[in-house]
């Protein structure tokens, strides 16, 4: 089979590989799904997931309820767990088979895994550890526009260009970086966890998916490696992505760092059950562990309720916890950027203001 990654004229279509573990689909796939849908829409092509394992052509339909056309199934006992050799095989096999014009992967340890395997096989290149997309130039100008210090006046932008705009963290995240592919096909790209937001659930969207069940070639010699067993590590991380309460800290607790990390955890557990994270500041500083950072270059969050303490604000935090349901923050600088995306600032020093925060919530909630 001919397969040319450079006759761009020949690729079609949006793809997301949809991750599965245990035959459970990850929340990743339903953002990845979500976003995807949106690229389709302004690219006028269709939404299709790939998903590999064995036994799971039934969970399949659940990701046209996030928005799509159809999905890939490749079912196989060699695909049950992930391995390098079997599942690059396997994607790269469809791909050369029905070229796709992009291929979005999750930025899991697996997606890290297989994304740059598949784009080396495919003869194309692959930007990692994306936290933005676009494809219409306009959209993405208005992304700059919101997202950047960039002074637009003095840039000119080719309107008409339909490339992949694929925004990635560089330098340690100091920068944002914005690469496309112009010249090969499929675009690729791992995309990290949380960042995009997931559509609400369709259920007539779901029933009428398409499922293509696609035969897989694979034998016995096309798997260097064997998964004797799988074992869970007992390691117990912070889930920020999870979290309807999220009390963060930055570089204002450093007079006293553990008085301000004590109290962002009695914050926290007043509200009742909120979990507390960090600005790039504190994670650099060793203050916290980087499991607890927010930003674009930790971990992207939507909470009911964000609580900014002592954190100035910079583009990289925002653009990690803007999209929040409810934004508080306190600072000393009553200049701070923080205020400028906050639902309600407190303009004072956090080690006066939030014990009297404790007291109003805990004292509302006893009264509730």
């Amino acid at each position: 089979m001919v397969f040319n990654s450079s006759d761009i004229g020949a690729f079609k279509d949006i793809w997301v590989f949809c991750e599965q573990r245990n035959g459970k689909l990850v929340d990743t796939d339903f953002e990845l799904i979500s976003e995807g849908r949106k690229l389709a829409d302004e690219r006028g092509s269709k939404l299709i997931g790939v998903l590999l394992g064995h036994n799971v052509k039934d969970i399949a339909k659940e990701l046209g309820g996030y928005g799509a056309d159809k999905i890939i199934v490749c079912d196989n006992p060699a695909l049950n767990v992930y391995t390098t050799d079997a599942y690059t095989k396997v994607l790269c096999d469809i791909a050369i088979d029905k070229k796709p014009e992009v291929i979005l992967i999750g930025a899991s340890n697996i997606g890290r895994d297989l994304g740059p395997r598949c784009a080396a096989r495919l003869h194309t290149g692959l930007t990692a550890d994306c936290t933005h997309l676009d494809i219409d130039m306009e959209k993405y100008v208005d992304f700059l526009t919101t997202s950047s210090t960039l002074d637009l006046s003095k840039t000119t932008f080719k309107m008409e260009d339909m490339n992949l705009k694929m925004t990635r963290p560089a330098f340690g995240g100091h920068l944002m970086a914005t690469i496309i592919c112009p010249r090969f096909r499929p675009c690729m790209s791992t995309v990290r966890t949380g960042v995009m937001k997931k559509a609400e659930f369709n259920q007539t969207k779901a029933d009428i998916c398409e499922i293509e069940v696609y035969p897989v070639s694979i034998f016995e010699g096309d798997i260097k490696t064997k998964v004797l067993k799988v074992v869970k590590e007992a390691k117990q991380l912070i889930d920020l992505i999870g979290a309807d309460v999220i009390v963060s800290v930055g570089r204002g607790i450093g007079k006293n760092v553990e008085d301000g990390i004590e109290l962002a955890h009695k914050l926290a557990e007043a509200f009742g059950g909120g979990v507390v994270g960090g600005s790039r500041a504190v994670i650099d500083s060793g203050w916290l562990s980087a499991d607890h950072q927010v930003g674009q270059t930790g971990k992207t969050v939507h909470p009911k309720v964000y609580v900014a303490l002592g954190i100035s604000g910079a583009i990289q935090h925002k653009a990690g916890m803007q999209d929040s349901d409810l934004i508080i923050a306190v600072n000393k600088d009553a200049t701070a950027p923080i205020f400028e995306c906050a639902d309600y600032g407190i303009n004072g020093d956090l080690f006066k203001v939030v014990p009297m925060m404790i007291d109003e919530i805990t004292n509302a909630r006893s009264n509730n």
